[in-house]
């Protein structure tokens, strides 16, 4: 008798460790990308951006878990990437509530997208594409803030003028 399926507990096709480290990882990257956004007063900071992450991770993790228990008969094939389009769409969905229109400006478009790629970065790290997710949050990163501070610079200079905008 296995004592872990009496209490709900299920074989998984990946070891449970390793699912256990892809969500860590997720949550770290995401927290990387959250971080730049909290610290410039951004709606959507550091906790919104891990979970993102984090949940991409679990339902593409979750997505091929399910593809590797159903059995396969009479040429019936699961698809795994539906889940993943599912994550796609419902990242997307929260990144547009991020964004709004203040009076003839839109807001929120970069906390949308950094959004968006957290849940990219959650979905390489599911799948146990770690370098690849750690240099895209990186890359976010540096996106980030390095075009920020560009930008700022820039529109100091061009108009003279001391920034007082908001994040973006």
């Amino acid at each position: 008798m296995d004592v872990g399926n009496e209490f709900g507990f299920v074989q998984t096709y990946l070891p449970q460790h390793i699912i256990a480290i892809r969500l860590l990882i997720a949550a770290l990257l995401g927290a990387m990308i959250g971080f730049e956004r909290e610290i410039n007063t951004a709606e959507a900071g550091l906790r919104t951006h891990i979970l993102v992450s984090v949940a991409a991770a679990l339902f593409t993790i979750l997505a091929f878990e399910i593809f590797h228990t159903i059995e396969t008969g009479d040429g019936v094939q699961a698809d795994p990437i539906r889940a993943v389009e599912a994550v796609t769409a419902g990242i997307a969905f929260l990144g547009a509530g991020a964004i709004f229109r203040s009076g003839g400006g839109v807001q929120g478009l970069t906390t949308g997208a950094g959004m968006w790629l957290a849940g990219a970065v959650g979905l390489a790290t599911a799948l146990g594409y770690y370098i690849i997710a750690f240099g895209v949050a990186l890359l976010a990163v540096i996106v980030l803030a390095a075009l920020r501070a560009l930008a700022h610079n820039i529109i100091r200079h061009d108009s003279g003028l001391k920034d007082t905008e908001g994040p973006t």
